[in-house]
């Protein structure tokens, strides 16, 4: 046996020896791959648009971008971050502080990696579209549409975080992708380059798609009047806001009536609809992440981002993140006219007890947000939420998030081991993100009348939407009393007032409040007076403090820095 294996051996090195003088047997192709020609065709340059569409949720627990959730309202004084603790996720922890973020934190870093893999696939699409004939695709130009509203998407969420990003399309030779300098453009200029995508989404697609979850024009129209918007408040190099754009603002107002003229938009009738899969696609949803399960995937396109905000109890399981704030929990309270109470709702007791929500009057939208001791959890009257459901009450409190969950009997639900995920879809802009742009856009424009009834449309559909809202006995779960804004006295400071806060309370907990601060320029006044009274409620937050002209945006991660061999610039203050 020793023989024949020896022998086996020199054999071979013999037959290794001789052959290596002729080459030719390496030049197979590798067996399941497509060289790069090959990608060329109709067929497979859908499949291309389609991985483009896919990275849309591709996100996971650690670096969420489906809702933005750790970076729109952890950061933005609407939740707490919550877990097991401080060091459970600590990169949440540090953008929950900003005292203890720093430049070299690795779910930053691959937010970025993500966004630009995501970038990477709408190029690589668009360059084989734009070689394309159209006589080979006939719907070249709509598909174009597609990925560059893909693509704006994207860049626009790297915009909002880092501010000063390279900006890299399909154009542009790999080799030269190192070339490109985070600063080569202005912040202004920036802004209309992702702008630019969504103008063109807007000029090549079509009114309606034949297929569920495509861009359309209304979304691109949509799109474009949010990313007009955030580029008519400018900004000067320290962040902050130094004045309003209003030939843009008219540009969001002119784009959100297209949207609404469309006849395909409406507020759903209750607003519980939007949180549910029955709404999937409903008349509310302009544009939505499609998640799906049980597709022939291992574990479905379900989605990943949320799945840690789940209750820690035995139908869940896991995680227990994403605890609405106090601060947001008390500005769902009404004065007597049903109108919030912009100035002392943090003041005058907090909503903690079942028994808090029925001596004070509240807003019906605290019910649809909040998983509150001793209510119904996700409109289940025999499903009542309990203390025992979260992780650690001792540190951010007894409250969670509903927005993104499921019942677990519902056909979307899905455990991912040891998380919780679902099918349900994830709303990117909603039928309400218009109404209150277009209002935003009046109201700064001095036509503050003008923006009234759209304001008292959301106002008047969170009154008409307690149906689901009630005990075991049918009874209301809390004291709802919600009105509508008086003609009277709405002048430009108080809508503008009115605006913000209505933002708050139709968006809390879907990713926003942060960025809209931000927009605004209020962010270190605002965030620095909400830490002043939630450190007493909560210890971890005591050291915490936004620094302005620094804290309005990420920094960019070391790594990426490091990659560029110091082309790319720190952003401002760190």
């Amino acid at each position: 046996m020793k023989f024949f294996q020896t022998g086996l051996l020199a054999f071979s090195l013999l037959t290794l020896t001789v052959s290596c003088n002729d080459k030719s047997f390496l030049n197979v192709n590798p067996t399941g791959a497509l060289d790069d020609a090959q990608l060329n065709t109709t067929e497979n340059i859908e499949k291309q648009v389609i991985a483009a569409y896919s990275q849309l949720g591709n996100d996971i627990y650690y670096v969420p971008y489906t809702s933005m959730w750790p970076y729109g309202n952890v950061r933005g004084g609407d939740a707490y971050k919550g877990g097991g603790g401080t060091a459970d996720v600590d990169a949440f922890h540090f953008y929950e502080t900003f005292v203890f973020n720093r430049v070299d934190i690795s779910n930053t870093d691959e937010f970025w990696y993500r966004m630009y893999l995501s970038i990477s696939r709408a190029n690589d699409a668009l360059r084989r579209l734009n070689a394309i004939d159209v006589a080979a695709m006939p719907n070249k130009a709509v598909r174009q549409g597609e990925v560059r509203f893909l693509r704006g998407h994207f860049y626009f969420l790297l915009k909002e975080m880092f501010k000063h990003v390279p900006y890299i399309d399909e154009t542009l030779p790999t080799d030269q992708y190192p070339t490109i300098s985070n600063v080569a453009l202005t912040n202004d200029a920036l802004w209309s380059k992702v702008a630019d995508d969504f103008r063109f989404a807007v000029a090549n697609l079509p009114d309606t798609q034949p297929e569920i979850g495509r861009a359309n024009k209304s979304a691109a129209q949509a799109y474009l009047a949010k990313s007009v918007l955030y580029q008519a408040y400018t900004q000067n190099d320290n962040n902050a806001v130094t004045g309003i754009d209003a030939a843009k603002l008219a540009e969001v107002n002119s784009l959100c009536d297209a949207v609404i003229s469309s006849g395909k938009y409406a507020l759903h009738n209750d607003y519980a609809t939007n949180f549910l899969t029955a709404g999937d696609n409903g008349v509310e949803s302009v544009f939505a992440i499609q998640f799906s399960r049980n597709d022939g995937t291992p574990k479905g396109r379900t989605d990943r981002g949320n799945e840690l905000n789940y209750p820690m109890n035995p139908d869940y399981g896991c995680c227990s993140f994403h605890q609405p704030s106090q601060n947001l929990i008390n500005a769902f309270k009404t004065d007597a006219s049903g109108l919030p109470r912009f100035t002392d709702f943090n003041t005058s007791g907090d909503l903690v007890t079942a028994a808090d929500f029925l001596s004070t009057t509240v807003d019906p939208r605290v019910d649809h947000t909040v998983a509150v001791v001793g209510h119904p959890f996700k409109y289940n009257p025999t499903f009542v939420f309990d203390n025992s459901w979260v992780r650690v009450p001792g540190v951010y409190g007894y409250n969670l998030s509903m927005k993104e969950s499921v019942l677990p009997t519902d056909p979307s639900f899905q455990k991912t081991p040891p998380f919780m995920s679902s099918s349900k879809n994830w709303a990117i802009i909603r039928y309400a993100d218009v109404l209150l742009w277009k209002a935003e856009a009046l109201i700064e424009l001095n036509r503050s009348s003008e923006a009234l009834p759209l304001m008292n449309q959301i106002r008047q559909r969170a009154q008409n939407s307690t149906g689901l809202l009630k005990t075991a006995s049918g009874a209301p779960t809390s004291n709802y009393k919600i009105g509508l804004y008086p003609t009277a006295g709405f002048s430009q400071s108080y809508a503008r007032e009115a605006l913000r806060f209505e933002r708050r309370m139709e968006f809390a907990m879907e990713g926003c409040r942060f960025f809209d601060l931000v927009r605004w320029g209020i962010a270190a006044p605002y965030l620095n007076a909400y830490f002043d009274k939630e450190k007493n409620l909560r210890q971890y937050l005591s050291t915490a403090k936004f620094t302005a002209g620094r804290d309005e945006y990420m920094p960019i991660p070391l790594n990426q820095i490091n990659f560029s061999q110091g082309l790319y610039k720190q952003n401002q203050g760190w």
